[in-house]
């Protein structure tokens, strides 16, 4: 072997996604991206899951983008947008996901993020990324819903400002790329497709992809959509909005989803369904995730799996389907919950026969 070292990379580095998808996104054309190398998350085979349930299980592992959620596919959108557009500043209405990927990307892209917060339960790991990315933080006396309808007004009226919820449409844009993921993976989309439902932007925009690259040929089939509301705050199972949402969900504890209409549209045309999990349905599937499959995720995201579930159990998941779950965001955005449960751990002699002891293995 030469003491020359290699001409040039070993592999191509994933470009992120306004660069490889620039082709499905028209509002991308020509602008140059403010990006983290977000998206190509992985597509994971849920060996146990797949056992238990007798379907052919992946996880679409959303937690892997540059700020711990599926929130940077849009985000890195919507920032490039308000940049190419001569926007001052950007703001959210935010219980946590949303706030960490816009300060990410506005301190990315040289420009003010403020983020309007509710009243009560806030994942504290996500506040903590806004704040270190120089987030102007500023808590309102509300609900999600309410902060959302601030800032909607406040962008309204002044319009250096731009608003990068979910109502932006090249958020959806931008999270449609996932389906263009999922099928460059498989070959072709799932028979169903299970997803944390809180806001309803992600599966308006899963909807929109899948149905492009059917469109264009790309996948022979169209997947059911499932998504998965928690007990607490499931507006689109019960038809109407919930004024006091409750869940221990943080990410998915929203009343009434801007994207309800887009939302319903994707189960109808789908022949999916919404359905409501418990809080305790959602922490069953938050620990089996991890404990089976090696994946830490947020409580909301474990929707997905308690959804799934849930419809292989009345049997609306027939064995044999090939289902991919979205986990939404990273376990470590959320680590109270996981050590809420925690033994007590009692302290050993410095031995090793006494670990051995302790795992059960003499």
């Amino acid at each position: 072997m030469s003491g020359t070292a290699a001409a040039g990379p070993v592999h191509k580095a994933w470009p992120g996604l306004i660069e490889a998808y620039r082709d499905r996104l028209p509002d991308a054309k020509d602008w140059t991206p403010v990006t983290l190398l977000e998206g190509g998350t992985p597509l994971i085979h849920a060996k146990r899951l797949s056992e238990q349930t007798g379907c052919t299980v992946y996880l679409k592992v959303e937690g892997l983008n540059p700020t711990g959620s599926f929130k940077d596919r849009g985000m890195t959108m919507a920032v490039t947008d308000a940049i190419a557009r001569g926007q001052q500043a950007v703001l959210c209405a935010s219980t946590g996901n949303t706030s960490a990927s816009a300060a990410a990307y506005a301190s990315r892209g040289g420009i003010t993020c403020a983020v309007l917060i509710p009243q009560g339960k806030i994942a504290m790991g996500k506040l903590a990324q806004a704040v270190m990315h120089g987030a102007k933080i500023i808590q309102v006396e509300g609900n999600f819903d309410d902060c959302l309808e601030l800032a909607r007004k406040l962008t309204a009226d002044y319009p250096t400002i731009g608003l990068v919820n979910s109502v932006n449409p090249v958020r959806i844009e931008g999270q449609k790329t996932a389906a263009f993921e999922i099928i460059d993976v498989l070959g072709t989309a799932p028979d169903v497709h299970s997803l944390p439902v809180g806001n309803a932007g992600n599966i308006t925009a899963y909807w929109r992809g899948y149905r492009e690259y059917h469109r264009d040929g790309l996948s022979d089939r169209l997947p059911r959509m499932l998504g998965t509301q928690a007990a607490g705050a499931a507006p689109l199972v019960s038809g109407q909005p919930v004024r006091n949402p409750e869940t221990i969900a943080t990410a998915i504890r929203i009343g009434s989803p801007a994207s309800w209409n887009s939302a319903v549209e994707a189960q109808e045309q789908s022949g999916g369904r919404f359905l409501a999990a418990t809080d305790e349905e959602i922490l069953a599937a938050y620990r089996l995730v991890a404990a089976a499959e090696g994946v830490f995720v947020e409580p909301a995201s474990a929707a997905s799996i308690a959804g799934l579930l849930k419809s292989i159990e009345d049997g609306w998941v027939k064995p044999g389907s090939t289902v991919v779950c979205t986990v939404t965001g990273n376990g470590l955005k959320d680590p109270d919950t996981a050590l809420r449960g925690m033994p007590e751990v009692t302290p050993i002699p410095v031995d090793p026969a006494a670990v051995v002891a302790h795992l059960g293995l003499g």
